[in-house]
């Protein structure tokens, strides 16, 4: 027992370095074939659009353009995590840079969504005639990388910048879908102004996007608790042993790594009970999503000086 008469420890079986290893070597894989699949649909579609004369499929051609730069930095920023900063100088390596590049990720969609808008309303101010054809072939081929890339993402637990990825797609993949349409619409009715209105659809799903990245990476960087602390509080009162809990913190270092550190209250009196009542926190956390914790145990016997001890040994 230390001077306090309890024992504070790390849970060893799981750190920041090995959680993220092998799921790292993976996202990076992934974001890198997305990115090269939605470089060469941004050439196809923004040689298109400007041959055609199709503000819709230009807009979709941006927004496959800032996507495939959003994977690049994605996959720059795993890639990193993957290699690099695992010496003690990076507590828990450098697997910060994923929420900070999804948060750039998302950043980067709001320009793209007013460059849009500004040339639909532009173009519903004075609408052009489009080449329908090639606009729909075009289309239709960036629907089928929109697909491929979806296929090459999904399956498996995704990291947060994967999930952006994955957003971003489904946006496009939607925007896709959406210039078939109106280009068909168009063909048949001859109203061509459908092709900014359509445009504008797609900057309403492009901000969609942008906001579902920038809630997620947000989060992670002002420390919103990614568990229930009532429910957990709950869980550890039930484990024989725990009597009170007077501290307990939970955030994410990635959306792959989440730590937490707790003061348990305990009334057990030798150092064995005291690592087995540790053991079942640590196992009860772990069961709930933690990957990284720190338990500090402390009698039952301080519970009259118990402000002065937490302040002295409290996060």
């Amino acid at each position: 027992m230390n001077d306090h008469g309890m024992t504070g420890s790390d849970d060893g079986t799981h750190n920041g370095h090995s959680h993220g290893d092998s799921i790292d070597s993976t996202s990076s894989q992934k974001l890198a074939a997305v990115s090269v699949i939605n470089l060469l649909g941004f050439l196809a579609e923004l040689v298109g659009g400007l041959l055609f004369g199709s503000v819709a499929l230009l807009s979709d051609a941006f927004h496959m353009l800032f996507d495939a730069l959003a994977y690049v930095m994605a996959f720059a920023a795993s890639y990193i995590a993957e290699n690099y900063g695992s010496s003690d100088r990076w507590s828990y390596g450098l697997h910060r840079l994923e929420p900070f590049a999804a948060f750039l990720n998302g950043l980067l969609l709001l320009p793209m969504v007013g460059f849009i808008l500004w040339e639909s309303y532009q173009r519903f101010l004075d609408p052009v005639t489009i080449g329908t054809v090639p606009t729909l072939v075009i289309a239709t081929g960036g629907l089928l990388v929109n697909i491929g890339s979806v296929y090459v993402l999904q399956g498996g637990e995704m990291s947060l910048n994967e999930r952006g990825a994955f957003y971003h797609l489904l946006g496009d993949t939607g925007g896709s879908i959406a210039v078939i349409f109106s280009t068909i619409i168009i063909e048949v009715t001859g109203i061509r102004v459908v092709d900014p209105i359509t445009a504008g659809l797609i900057a309403v799903i492009i901000t969609w996007s942008a906001v579902k990245v920038l809630r997620g990476s947000s989060a992670i960087f002002l420390h919103q608790t990614p568990l229930s602390g009532e429910e957990i509080r709950a869980r550890l009162l039930d484990i024989e042993g725990v009597e009170r809990i007077d501290d307990f913190h939970a955030w994410q270092i990635c959306s792959q790594i989440t730590i937490a550190t707790t003061h348990i209250e305990t009334p057990v009196e030798t150092m064995t009970e005291a690592e087995v009542v540790s053991q079942r926190v640590h196992e009860a956390l772990a069961h709930n999503g933690v990957d990284h914790a720190t338990v500090e145990l402390y009698p039952a016997s301080v519970s009259g000086d118990r402000d002065s001890y937490l302040t002295t040994h409290g996060h």
